[in-house]
């Protein structure tokens, strides 16, 4: 008789369990189902969250129009120093009269055709589309600032 209680129990223990978890797992499942006919929203919700902070958008940027040839200072500031003021490239800084003395020794027609055709990584006329009048005032101011 002692075996029967035990199995009583047991079969009493099994169902409680039972229905306790289908008290617990029951609404969560209900939920999920729920949840699945809100899924286009929660997706528009995440990618709401998850944006850039800010956007930009890349434009080439047009040149001022100028009304003549720019003075060497000013076309040296704009185009050459970005590389002569830092070294960038190997390019000799403007200050370094020992980098520059075998340039200037050479002459300035040497110079000019050197910023005309480009020279190492210095692309011709600087990469840009300078005149020879702009490239003349450009070497002249270098080689007074280097001398």
């Amino acid at each position: 008789m002692a075996e029967q209680h035990s199995s009583k129990s047991i079969m009493w223990a099994t169902i409680i369990v039972a229905a306790l978890l289908i008290a617990v797992i029951y609404p969560l499942t209900a939920n999920k189902g729920s949840s699945k006919a809100n899924t286009g929203n929660a997706a528009d919700e995440a990618d709401i969250r998850i944006q850039p902070v800010a956007r930009f958008e890349l434009a080439k940027a047009e040149a001022p129009a100028a009304s003549g040839p720019r003075d060497g200072a000013t076309i040296y500031n704009t185009v050459c120093g970005a590389c002569h003021n830092t070294g960038a490239a190997g390019a000799p800084k403007i200050d370094d009269k020992g980098a520059w003395a075998p340039r200037l020794a050479q002459g300035k027609d040497a110079l000019i055709k050197s910023v005309t055709n480009g020279k190492n990584a210095m692309p011709p006329k600087g990469g840009t589309t300078l005149s020879d009048d702009e490239i003349k005032g450009v070497v002249a101011y270098v080689m007074s600032k280097a001398k």
